[in-house]
């Protein structure tokens, strides 16, 4: 047993301490915050990779992104050809209001159409103009950083290496 009253004076030593310390706080309208280089703040639509697959709007557990789109039939290039049919972009919608920022739709798009961007200032008077539709998405695309650069050493991308000819001399062909 210690001497009664000693874990008070502990505590308020500490806080004493703490008191004559400065503060680090800094305000964050005047002084802009120091955010990580792959912070999270919105998604951002890069939309001629989108090939309105839906598999972002299914794997959504928010059920917040919606995409309309419509099919267009594309002639045959040679005579005697077939037909083909695509699909067509004409809706891509976040509603912010309701994301959680998992980044399952980003982490799911198989043609690299979704990206973080480390803008969060995206703040709206009416909840309804968080609802991003693909313009305001494809903006935010200038503000996400360029991936990191590959590590002294390291082997090529599988993509890259698929393309190359043994021996490294080139794509093969």
């Amino acid at each position: 047993m210690g001497v009664p009253g000693s874990g008070l004076a502990k505590g308020l030593a500490v806080t004493i301490g703490a008191m004559s310390r400065r503060a680090h706080t800094a305000q964050y309208p005047d002084a802009a915050p120091a955010l990580p280089p792959r912070s999270r703040g919105v998604i951002a639509l890069l939309e001629e990779n989108c090939t309105v697959c839906m598999l972002c709007a299914r794997e959504c557990p928010d059920w917040c992104i919606y995409i309309d789109s419509h099919k267009e039939t594309i002639p045959a290039r040679t005579e005697g050809g077939r037909e083909r049919t695509r699909n067509v972009l004409d809706r891509f919608a976040i509603d912010f209001a309701l994301c959680m920022y998992c980044g399952i739709c980003i982490e799911v798009c198989p043609f690299d159409a979704l990206f973080w961007s480390p803008e969060f200032e995206y703040a709206e008077l009416d909840i309804r103009d968080l609802t991003h539709e693909r313009e305001r998405l494809r903006e935010w695309m200038a503000t996400v950083p360029a991936p990191p650069a590959a590590e002294a050493g390291a082997e090529p991308p599988k993509e890259i290496a698929a393309t190359q000819r043994p021996g490294g001399r080139g794509p093969a062909r």
